[in-house]
């Protein structure tokens, strides 16, 4: 949500196209560096809890919207005031809700469901991050209206090739062979991203030969099994699996651009920012074909199935080609670079200039 939310504002700055934007005090200030062309507003600051955050997006946000005279309001994360639903336009990040309800619980499951369905019925207009998301939320919800393709898109001062200083910087910070390598994970731990089975098939191909420990970095989610390995592991130098748990902004260009492999074998995700950024920092990049990855990762990345045997043999086999591996780095930063906020901002345009 930081990356959608900050990245669209950068690319709204871009474009020269100026609008107001409600934040909390602790956001402002880094929000009016990257993007100053804006209109910045002070969230309250009561608003630490979520229901007092949903109580105020529906009776605080739009007295705000009348008095700025707003003709459009767009909900960057499903939830917006419902008084002014004419003129909101929703984003919807993706539609696992309903295609993968087991991943997630039953109040959050529930919560977003009824969000959905009711921006896709009376809000002015949706955005989703892929075309695969759009589908899904058409099969799914019904189609009152299209729903707007808005790809997201990759920093490119922060997702970039890193220098050999920098890799071997992280290297050293965290007790790593730089000879060895690593395979990186990045995201959150929750039961889509099957962390499991790329720990199980991690394991598996490491007790038949040598291969790079497996990094692990992310906040922890629900996927309560992966997690509790996760911690037994810990983060111990040397170690065949590492958990890092979440890494400063300015490390990630190495953690990702240094490693052998990225691997995210993700089974439901609205876009999949972690291959897209991968691919920007210059990784090979091991994915799987499912919703919307396919749509991001196109012809550049390599794809499994998500289950552990199938991210064994494929992982294996792209540790075992090193022309592989150089040929989908190259592709994949030529392809990440067609992803800018820029465009995914002029994509929004027609529906918040509205």
């Amino acid at each position: 949500m930081a990356r959608y939310v900050s990245g669209l504002l950068q690319g709204l700055d871009e474009l020269g196209a100026s609008v107001d934007v409600v934040a909390k005090p602790s956001d402002l200030d880094w929000l009016r560096d990257l993007a100053p062309a804006h209109r910045y507003h002070e969230a309250p600051r009561w608003l630490v809890r979520r229901p007092l955050r949903l109580l105020w997006e529906q009776v605080g946000l739009p007295a705000l919207a009348l008095r700025r005279g707003s003709r459009r309001v767009l909900s960057p994360h499903y939830t917006f005031p419902l008084v002014l639903s004419r003129r909101c336009v929703v984003t919807l990040h993706d539609a696992t809700f309903f295609s993968d309800p087991e991943a997630h619980g039953r109040l959050k499951r529930t919560f977003f469901r009824a969000w959905t369905r009711a921006a896709r019925s009376a809000a002015a207009g949706t955005v989703a991050p892929s075309a695969a998301t759009a589908a899904e939320l058409d099969r799914f919800v019904g189609r009152r209206a299209p729903t707007h393709v808005a790809h997201l898109g990759v920093d490119a001062a922060t997702f970039r090739v890193p220098g050999h200083d920098e890799v071997a910087s992280f290297s050293s910070h965290h007790a790593l062979d730089p000879e060895r390598g690593w395979i990186a994970f990045l995201g959150t731990i929750e039961p889509r991203k099957r962390v499991g089975e790329l720990i199980a098939a991690h394991r598996s191909l490491g007790q038949e030969r040598p291969v790079p420990p497996l990094l692990v970095a992310g906040g922890p989610g629900w996927d309560d099994d992966a997690v509790a390995q996760l911690r037994d592991a810990g983060d111990r130098a040397g170690a065949d699996l590492r958990y890092l748990g979440y890494l400063p902004l300015g490390e990630l260009a190495a953690f990702l651009g240094g490693a052998t492999v990225v691997a995210y074998p993700s089974v439901g995700e609205g876009f999949g920012l972690p291959v897209l950024e991968g691919m920007a920092c210059g990784a090979p990049v091991l994915t799987t074909p499912r919703t919307a990855l396919a749509e991001v990762g196109g012809d550049a990345v390599a794809y499994t199935e998500p289950d552990a045997s199938s991210i064994r043999r494929d992982l294996g086999a792209l540790l075992d080609d090193d022309e592989r591996r150089a040929a989908l780095a190259a592709a994949g930063r030529a392809r990440a670079a067609e992803f800018t906020w820029a465009a995914c901002a002029r994509a929004h345009l027609p529906l918040v200039a509205a």
